[in-house]
């Protein structure tokens, strides 16, 4: 009969198992500090960003969808697919950017979060992309008034 010995193979996989935990949490340390800083930089708190439910409906003001859109997760395929999609080229154009950014934030995030985060060129313009300026109740009000 022969004697296995599985000694060192378990000590290599603990091994392995530790280094892709380390690998794991640094991943994750990262994105907790670039959502942080994409935060800040919307105007908004950093510390929502780490807060559960509460950082969806400041994301909902960061990219001007009503505090509502939260129950909108709840539905199927549409709450978890096709929302988040439409919230994060919102949030591409809060910032911005264009449809190519928003492709880049959806497949490879753990590199444009990053630059989202940490660019000095990319800065907060407005809910959706649209500057922050007079309210609509102010435009529409001098709607046949001379521009003069």
């Amino acid at each position: 009969m022969q004697d296995v010995s599985y000694d060192s193979s378990g000590a290599a996989m603990s091994g392995a198992f530790g280094v892709l935990m380390v690998f794991y949490l640094a991943i994750c340390v990262l994105l907790i500090v670039c959502g942080w800083k994409i935060f800040e930089k919307a105007g908004k708190p950093g510390w929502a960003s780490i807060i559960p439910i509460y950082n969806l409906i400041v994301m909902l003001e960061i990219v001007g969808k009503p505090w509502w859109y939260i129950f909108m997760f709840l539905i199927p395929i549409y709450g978890w697919i096709i929302l988040p999609i439409m919230l994060t080229h919102d949030l591409s154009k809060s910032f911005g950017k264009d449809v190519g950014f928003t492709i880049g934030l959806l497949l490879l995030g753990i590199i444009f979060y990053p630059i989202l985060a940490f660019s000095k060129d990319i800065r907060y313009i407005g809910p959706g992309g649209r500057p922050a300026g007079a309210a609509l109740d102010s435009q529409i009000g001098s709607i046949g008034n001379p521009a003069v």
